[in-house]
């Protein structure tokens, strides 16, 4: 029976993916397999020695110590794509919101009071005020050309906007999936010099940190619009709230409140609302759903934002171990060395790695003794060693 924890309320969608006559799942447990978490931080949770997995319900992986569960061989996964959907809509909105002034609007239809006939008359008379501007023909510069990315990009493409992407690590599947018409930008200058509106679509890392600065701000075309729905820490909203008092930028739409930003005539902030729609919640409990019991049970990995990908299929009389091991030479030849001392068979083997982490995935003829298990997790550099399926390990 396999224990899943969970740290947050996650779909039950997601949690049906786990079959209830092998898998318990609950919020509180002693010893779980695998933790599911959306939002809750774990950098100080002490996770106990039998978890083997950690499932992040959507993307980022921020609230987690991936550094700390590598070096103790567990793999982290993510459900990338599966809130795609969700957070293009919302960028979307956002550009409407920005360029019809709708904030503005709505604070000045709502503060209006009166018979019927004053409000009409102020409506008349006020919304000059909030004259906006219309999408096709801009330019939308996107930063981070993934699922999400590549969703925004070919929307804004679809509403006759022009769209310049920058992403240096785009994958070939992402780039098929891409409008022909979006054009590459250079670098994050070359994007920001040439778009009247900015979104991003990356991870919060150093290399990303205020990655819109003072200095950019100043290459960006005059009066121009910034949309984060990605991560807080990504834009530098000092600079950013000093170019929109100077009038140097027109509008500023974010996730993320803070007192500098929520009551700021300029700025639409809305409370991390990107990914929170009831379909965007249940693909990505579904997708890490079924990750997660793919690597207990098979030791598959897909999507993991740690561990190599790696698939084996199962043979029909195999015993399957599951080794994962610092990324160092001779470790294949001597786990085969200590399979075949303990008289088994190696049927089919699968070595795939990633940086410091290697996975090995060996059907064996036989099932694997205590003994057997316990010397290959003795070889130095090992760092878990599971037989799938069977009594021991």
């Amino acid at each position: 029976m396999y224990k899943i924890q969970t740290l947050n309320n996650i779909s039950a969608v997601g949690l049906d993916r786990f079959p209830r006559d092998s898998y318990e799942v609950a919020s509180e447990m002693t010893h779980p397999d695998a933790i599911l978490v959306r939002s809750a931080k774990m950098h100080e949770l002490r996770l106990p020695d039998s978890v083997k997995a950690v499932g992040r319900a959507g993307a980022g992986v921020n609230n987690i110590p991936v550094d700390a569960m590598t070096a103790a061989g567990i793999p982290v996964f993510n459900a990338p794509g599966a809130n795609a959907n969700a957070v293009k809509e919302l960028v979307v909105a956002g550009m409407l919101m920005a360029a019809r002034n709708i904030g503005q609007a709505w604070r000045f239809a709502t503060g209006l009071s009166g018979e019927d006939t004053a409000i009409n008359q102020n409506v008349e008379a006020g919304k000059k005020n909030f004259v906006g501007f219309e999408l096709p023909g801009r330019t939308l510069g996107v930063i981070g050309l993934g699922a999400i990315g590549v969703k925004v990009a070919n929307a804004a493409r679809a509403l006759g906007m022009k769209v310049v992407g920058y992403d240096p690590t785009i994958t070939v599947r992402a780039a098929w999936a891409l409008d022909s018409d979006v054009e590459q930008a250079l670098s994050v200058d070359d994007l920001v010099a040439r778009s009247d509106f900015i979104t991003f679509h990356v991870p919060l890392t150093d290399k990303t940190r205020s990655m819109i600065n003072a200095d950019r701000l100043k290459l960006m075309k005059k009066r121009g619009v910034l949309l984060n729905f990605a991560r807080n820490g990504i834009i530098d909203d000092e600079a950013v709230v000093a170019a929109l008092d100077e009038g140097r930028l027109y509008a500023y739409v974010c996730d993320f409140p803070s007192n500098l930003l929520k009551d700021h005539p300029r700025v639409i902030t809305l409370p991390h609302l990107g990914a929170s729609t009831a379909e965007a919640e249940e693909n990505c409990a579904v997708m890490v759903a079924d990750q997660v019991r793919d690597w207990l049970e098979n030791g598959n990995v897909s999507n993991s934002v740690n561990f190599p990908e790696i698939s084996l299929p199962r043979t029909e009389d195999g015993h399957r171990i599951a080794v994962v091991n610092s990324n160092v030479p001779n470790m294949l030849g001597q786990i085969s060395t200590d399979l075949a001392e303990a008289g088994l068979n190696i049927i089919d083997m699968l070595n795939k790695s990633r940086g410091d982490i290697a996975v090995t995935l060996i059907d064996v003829d036989g099932p694997p003794s205590e003994q057997a298990i316990q010397r290959i997790a003795d070889i130095d550099g090992v760092l878990s060693v599971r037989c799938l399926g069977c009594d021991v390990a």
